[in-house]
């Protein structure tokens, strides 16, 4: 547990287009937001460097590590990512041009800096920012994830040993994001993924990752069937909060879970269609009309 995996993911996502080649145009910016991190130079991050009992004494209260020990980085930084990321996202129309130019601004000015990008309770990204900005519903979020997964994977690299079984909540144990993907691993446990720092963790199989719920009767799963058997939607009744889910017991041979994640938009348009909502961003809710 809590394993990270390389932020290289360009032959993994070149595996999956191959197996959804009709998905292919419409993913295209994943392609050029993995392009980028692929060339980001991971030397550029001094990784945290607690130990075991530094880390447990933190989980021990609920509490995720980014939360008492920001990342050192500067606006500097983060501009290879964040210039790249934005420039690709902003050939997807003027929808989004306009907003990125905005933040864009605004980051230049130093009006808006790193905090905008980090978790915020249930959610990625600053609410304030979104709104002052006039930026649309989940732009924060998805540049948080699209810009900051090399370096908090990098951040975090020294820590992931010490996490073990000591953490069950649903959020990283790492950076505090919410959870952006579910898996069933070959004992049946659950574990959850974490895109923003690609932290993965243990958690009970019927809890709802968003309120907590382990009532049976609020657990809703809608499974895909034919070329899509094994993957699934795992929803909450009562806070309607949702997480795609992969059985690797039946694709033993699927890839990592950002990579299924970004590669199975249909699954989020089925969702969102039965009213479910979730606490990662994807393009999907960003382009209510991505196919």
């Amino acid at each position: 547990m809590g394993a990270v995996s390389s932020v290289d993911f360009r032959a993994e996502w070149a595996a999956l287009l191959r197996r959804r080649p009709v998905l292919a145009p419409s993913l295209r910016i994943y392609g050029a937001v993995l392009e980028a991190w692929a060339a980001w130079a991971p030397e550029a991050v001094v990784p945290l460097a607690w130990g075991h009992a530094q880390c447990s004494a933190r989980w021990e209260r609920g509490v995720p590590l980014l939360a008492e020990a920001p990342p050192p980085c500067t606006p500097a930084d983060l501009e290879p990512l964040l210039g790249a990321v934005m420039e690709a996202l902003a050939t997807l129309g003027p929808g989004l041009a306009a907003p990125l130019q905005r933040f864009a601004e605004a980051w230049d000015r130093s009006e808006v800096a790193l905090e905008a990008l980090l978790p915020a309770p249930g959610r990625l990204g600053s609410p304030e920012a979104e709104t002052r900005l006039g930026l649309t519903p989940g732009l924060p979020g998805l540049l948080a994830v699209a810009s900051l997964r090399p370096v908090l994977d990098a951040y975090f690299a020294g820590t992931r040993p010490h996490l073990g079984d000591a953490w069950a909540l649903g959020i990283c144990p790492f950076c505090g994001a919410p959870p952006a993907w579910a898996d069933l691993v070959e004992d049946g446990h659950r574990r959850l993924a974490c895109h923003l720092c690609g932290a993965g963790w243990r958690v009970p199989r019927l809890a709802c990752s968003y309120c907590g719920s382990l009532d049976a009767k609020d657990a809703v799963r809608l499974q895909a069937e034919g070329a899509d058997e094994g993957y699934g939607i795992a929803a909450c009744g009562r806070c309607q909060g949702y997480l795609k889910e992969l059985d690797r017991r039946v694709r033993w041979n699927a890839g990592a879970a950002l990579v299924e994640d970004w590669g199975s938009p249909h699954l989020d348009l089925v969702a969102e269609r039965k009213g479910y909502w979730r606490g990662v961003p994807t393009l999907v809710q960003l382009q209510p009309s991505h196919p």
